[in-house]
């Protein structure tokens, strides 16, 4: 029997950017300044909570010119989370903004595909633009938690739990998973980076960081697929929109948390 979930999108930092810099093809109208979000999602019921990626530390804000807003694991306090008790944490990908902060959770088993991990420790991190967002200390500590029989690999889609599945995607990442999640408006898809931006999808022109183009571009039809009929289901990685899309919990979590398990606003 499947259940259905509460999830959330919490925003933690911020990167002004020029648009350019979000598609591979000219983009003419979105000339200008295209800001990216960094957000972290948790899914919550009466039975488990799971985390979905674990965003990036001070330290890499520094190095690599994010405003960094709110620590990610503190964040979770506002959803009634705790991040010493989460159990299950999903890392969509290995790049630092997605698995920073992973040794902050100390009972936690992390969900990660074959291939990422793959990847990330194998020929193409030879090439400075390949491995250019991940971060060596995130990647050895990741083999460190392997050791430690906290890595759970998947090859593939999984059926994670009950209402949570793992939908193999690549083209970003080798190993790039998206999730969907049941909720009581229907089966919302976490694209996580499979599609950055709203953008990325509806003008078929992907972001510029990327392994495989043409994974990347089956992949947004992958999610079209697991959306259906309702392509608002679609949550991308890092859009503004996110925030002004959905409802917030409340009035004091106005711009910095949002229920994805409700329909948007428009």
């Amino acid at each position: 029997m499947t259940e259905t979930y509460e999830l959330f999108a919490i925003k933690y930092a911020h990167h002004d950017r020029d648009a350019t810099a979000n598609f591979i093809d000219d983009c003419d109208p979105h000339e200008g300044n295209m800001p990216l979000e960094y957000y972290v999602w948790i899914a919550i019921n009466e039975n488990r909570t799971v985390l979905i990626d674990t965003g990036f530390n001070a330290k890499a804000a520094k190095e690599r010119g994010r405003e960094l807003i709110r620590c990610p694991a503190e964040s979770l306090k506002l959803v009634g989370a705790d991040a010493n008790e989460i159990e299950d944490i999903i890392i969509t990908h290995l790049h630092y903004d997605h698995v920073g902060n992973f040794d902050l959770f100390p009972k936690a088993k992390f969900h990660l595909q074959d291939k990422e991990m793959q990847f990330a420790t194998g020929r193409y991190m030879r090439h400075k633009t390949l491995r250019h967002s991940f971060d060596i200390e995130h990647v050895t500590g990741m083999v460190r938690e392997v050791y430690k029989e906290r890595v759970i690999f998947h090859d593939g889609d999984t059926d994670l739990f009950p209402g949570i599945k793992l939908h193999f995607i690549g083209g970003h990442t080798m190993g790039m998973q998206s999730v969907t999640v049941e909720t009581k408006r229907g089966r919302v898809v976490v694209a996580s980076d499979a599609s950055h931006l709203y953008h990325n999808m509806w003008d078929e022109n992907p972001f510029r960081t990327v392994f495989n183009i043409g994974d990347m571009m089956e992949g947004h039809d992958k999610l079209r697929v697991l959306a259906g009929d309702d392509q608002d289901l679609i949550v991308p990685g890092h859009d503004p929109q996110v925030l002004d899309f959905y409802p917030a919990p409340s009035p004091d979590l106005e711009g910095i948390v949002v229920r994805l398990d409700v329909p948007p606003k428009k």
